[in-house]
C-alpha cells in the first residue's frame, strides 16, 4: 500500500473485499480485494490488492502488478471486473500497451469494447520490480487503431480530449 499510495495518494479507510475470497479461486467466484483511493484526481481510482508479491502471478514487463481502473464517479462495474480480471494474470501475462475484448462484459448499452492496458507507474517493493496496470476502456474504433499499431496515437486522442485516465462507459470515439 506504501508503493501505490506514493503515486495515488492516500487510499480511502473502506477495503472491497470479495464475498468469496480471492485465494478460493475464479470458478469459485473468488475476486481480489480493492482498495480506493479518491485524492489522485478528480473521481475514483480503484486498485486490486492482491498480486504483489504473489510468485504464482506471470510478471509482465512492470514485474509483478495490481490492477486500477480510474472512473468519474464510484463505478461498481469497473471494481468488479478488475477484481475478476485479477485471477486471469496468474495464467496470462497483460503487458502495457496489449488491449483485451471486453464488451460481452461491458453494461447493456456501453460503447467500451475493449481494455487498452497502460503503464500508470513503477516501483519497488521488497526489492523487487513491481506496477500498477491501468485497464483503460476504449471503443470500438479505437480497439481498431491499437490493433494497427497506432496505440500511442488513440492515447494521444484521449488525453487531449479529457478521458484518459477513464473508463467511460457510455461515450463517443475520440477518433
Amino acid at each position: 500500500m506504501a508503493a501505490m499510495e506514493k503515486i495515488l495518494g492516500k487510499s480511502a479507510d473502506v477495503v472491497g473485499h470479495g464475498t468469496i475470497p480471492f485465494e478460493l479461486g475464479y470458478e469459485l467466484g473468488g475476486t481480489a480485494d480493492i482498495v480506493y483511493f479518491h485524492q489522485h484526481l478528480a473521481g475514483v481510482v480503484a486498485a486490486t490488492a492482491e498480486l504483489i508479491g504473489r510468485e504464482d502471478q506471470l510478471k509482465n514487463d512492470q514485474g509483478n502488478y495490481e490492477l486500477m481502473i480510474c472512473t468519474r464517479e464510484s463505478e461498481e462495474w469497473g471494481e468488479t471486473i478488475i477484481g475478476q480480471l485479477a485471477h486471469y494474470t496468474l495464467e496470462s501475462v497483460l503487458n502495457p500497451g496489449e488491449t483485451m475484448d471486453i464488451g460481452p462484459a461491458t453494461p447493456e448499452g456501453s460503447t467500451i469494447a475493449a481494455f487498452l492496458f497502460c503503464d500508470y507507474g513503477r516501483f519497488k517493493v521488497r526489492g523487487r520490480k513491481a506496477g500498477l496496470l491501468l485497464c483503460l476502456g476504449i471503443t470500438a474504433d479505437e480497439l481498431s487503431e491499437c490493433r494497427d499499431g497506432n496505440r500511442e496515437d488513440v492515447e494521444f486522442a484521449m488525453k487531449q480530449a479529457g478521458i484518459f485516465p477513464f473508463t467511460d462507459l457510455f461515450r463517443d470515439s475520440v477518433l
